[in-house]
């Protein structure tokens, strides 16, 4: 399925992938796939991002306080986040329909684009009192019609999460939960398109080593660098790259 090339470009995707998430504590999934999307169609960089995309956002909400308050908190967004991805899935949008693989990687690169402005921007929200129950369905049907498109769960997942003003740990956790969530929902999408079967759950498998080894490796690293200033490379990176990945089909 994969030739030597891709497999070794793959497990350098992932392995930087998993560098950014073990210095700044996110962007394992969007990092590896804009950077699997330069080279193969989005909905295989999706496929071969499951398995490690699970294991590194189990491991990010088994470590966090508050499981039980955070998920009676966000349940409706984690619903609305199942609905909108299947729902688009079955519509026949995006990549997890085996769309046109250019759309799919154009569509890729807007989003990286849309994450990357925002994340330099430094906008914050915050959500009014009593707003939050009302839209948080909405926010995460929006979350997951957004990753039936793309592979990517970040928006507007992540900018929600940050306008809750959760407390730091709270909020790595349920942005693991969140990201956890749109991981076991895109992968129904997946194999129910056939994008994700027995071989691909394998090399998927095995995608997890370089992006563990990646996290051990920027969590040493953390310590050596100032995390705002890895951060602001980090969205300018995105930036390029998404603007790569949108271009393409006009090149």
């Amino acid at each position: 399925m994969f030739t030597t090339t891709i497999t070794i470009i793959a497990a350098i995707a992932f392995l930087i992938a998993g560098f950014v998430k073990g210095v700044i504590g996110l962007g394992l999934p969007t990092v590896a796939i804009g950077l699997l999307g330069l080279v193969m169609p989005p909905a295989e960089a999706a496929a071969l991002l499951v398995v490690p995309s699970l294991v590194t956002n189990v491991w990010q909400l088994a470590a966090g306080p508050s499981f039980r308050t955070l998920f009676r908190r966000l349940w409706p967004m984690l619903v609305g986040i199942c609905i909108g991805t299947w729902a688009a899935t079955l519509a026949g949008a995006g990549l997890m329909a085996g769309g046109e693989a250019d759309h799919a990687a154009a569509a890729l690169g807007v989003a990286l684009l849309a994450y990357a402005c925002f994340g330099l921007s430094r906008a914050r929200f915050t959500v009014p009192h009593g707003v939050e129950g009302r839209f948080s369905l909405l926010v995460g049907a929006a979350t997951g019609a957004v990753t039936a498109a793309t592979g990517v769960f970040v928006i507007p997942a992540v900018p929600w999460l940050q306008a809750l003003e959760l407390r730091r740990d709270d909020l790595v956790q349920a942005l693991g939960l969140s990201f956890l969530t749109s991981t076991v929902a895109m992968a129904a999408g997946l194999a129910e398109g056939g994008a994700f079967d027995g071989a691909v759950a394998g090399a998927s498998l095995l995608a997890l080593v370089p992006a563990l080894a990646g996290m051990a490796l920027g969590q040493r690293v953390r310590t050596l660098v100032r995390p705002e200033t890895f951060r602001r490379c980090f969205f300018l990176g995105l930036l390029a790259l998404g603007g790569h990945l949108a271009l393409r089909p006009l090149l």
